[in-house]
């Protein structure tokens, strides 16, 4: 129940943000153009919260919920996790959707949420593949 909830929360963020709007992510990304500052707002609701949540769970290592916090170590945050989130953040900003908005508008919109998904879902089993992962 939980998890829905906090799901639902989400979802409902993200749209009454715009998130799930690519115009609005690309014109706040646009700083040379028409930018757009309002989802300065949203990110930083994000980091105080989730700021918070980290203090929290690195007082004792469990979550709200009582469970293990699941944090990576730290030798595993290294050159590829920044590559990664370099190639996450190109997606982001050419499509104009991260995964979640992209779910959000994938229910209430149309296609191009859904083509996005799709070359996510690809992206992420070309990279899996090619750490050696299977994906299951």
């Amino acid at each position: 129940m939980t998890s829905f909830a906090s799901g639902l929360l989400f979802g409902l963020g993200l749209g009454l943000s715009g998130m799930t709007d690519p115009k609005k992510v690309v014109g706040f990304l646009d700083f040379f153009g028409g930018w757009d500052p309002s989802l300065a707002f949203v990110m930083g609701g994000a980091v105080l919260t989730h700021g918070l949540g980290l203090h929290l769970v690195k007082r004792d290592g469990k979550t709200l919920c009582r469970t293990e916090s699941g944090r990576p170590e730290e030798a595993s945050r290294g050159g590829k996790l920044v590559f990664g989130a370099c190639v996450f953040g190109l997606g982001w900003g050419l499509g104009g959707y991260c995964p979640g908005p992209a779910l959000v508008a994938a229910g209430a919109a149309g296609r191009q949420p859904l083509v996005f998904l799709a070359a996510l879902a690809v992206g992420t089993l070309a990279a899996a593949k090619a750490a050696g992962s299977d994906c299951g």
